[in-house]
């Protein structure tokens, strides 16, 4: 035991020569993600439905690492796999897959929240993040390593109203963590999951702004704070590294005590 903790390393937490697979990681939260990972060493591809102004690859690139980007629509039948393909076409496997890509659709009325808005939202937060771990454990398993990093949400825990869909997606992704954990941990793959809380973002701009509603998700959160993204870029490393390698099948709610309240 105590060679075990002589041997513990802070090498653990690098990324050092490792291929991360990100989706939507050119914006937002999965920017961040990105360039965390670059930051400790990673490779990084990128599949996104949009192309940015270049500010990702040169943010990437800045800190010595490969960069390579995958236009299309994840939800599309057959893209999942050209993706994966095309990473490991470009840098030769593939380690780490965060699932990010995610849409949410309100409707205050509930009645006419119907198909249309579940369908879409079920798709892409929920099916594409299944068919992209699938298509990464095609490869994880013969290299018997890799990390599966799934997005969840306060909304994996909470109800929510307006979108009934996201609070679905959201609690499914848990159950996708946990079941994909039973499947490929007996291979040293992890899979894991990340609750993100209320970060300051530009999606949130809208509430941060409105002082009522300001004052009631800061009422929730024992930090007394918005989240910045910054925040977000430890967790996900860790669970990225060999320093998680036995975590598996967890939900690490970043949220500045959100669920305490």
């Amino acid at each position: 035991m105590l060679e075990q903790v002589k041997a513990f390393s802070m090498d653990l937490f690098s990324l050092k020569g490792k291929t991360a697979l990100i989706t939507g990681g050119n914006s937002g939260l999965g920017q961040a993600y990105s360039i965390a990972f670059a930051k400790a060493g990673a490779n990084i591809a990128v599949v996104a439905m949009a192309d940015d102004d270049g500010e990702t690859e040169r943010l990437v690139t800045e800190c010595g690492v490969g960069y390579h980007f995958v236009l299309g629509d994840i939800t599309k039948e057959g893209f999942p796999k050209t993706a994966v393909e095309s990473v490991v076409d470009h840098f030769g496997k593939v380690d780490i897959l965060v699932n990010n890509a995610g849409i949410c659709i309100n409707e205050p009325d509930v009645l006419k929240f119907t198909r249309v808005q579940w369908d879409k939202m079920i798709s892409v937060n929920l099916t594409a993040a299944f068919e992209m771990s699938h298509e990464v454990a095609k490869y994880m398993i013969p290299q018997k390593s890799g990390k599966i990093i799934n997005i969840a949400s306060m909304f994996s825990y909470l109800g929510g109203q307006w979108s009934p869909a996201y609070a679905s997606t959201k609690h499914g992704i848990v159950g996708l963590t946990k079941a994909y954990c039973d499947e490929l941990a007996q291979f040293n793959i992890q899979v894991t999951a990340i609750a993100p809380g209320y970060f300051a973002t530009p999606l949130t701009e809208k509430t941060r702004s409105n002082p009522e509603a300001n004052a009631r998700v800061l009422s929730h959160i024992a930090a007394n704070r918005w989240g910045d993204i910054a925040d977000l870029m430890g967790a996900a490393v860790f669970l990225a590294s060999d320093a998680s390698n036995y975590v598996n099948g967890s939900v690490i709610a970043v949220d500045g005590g959100y669920l305490v309240r």
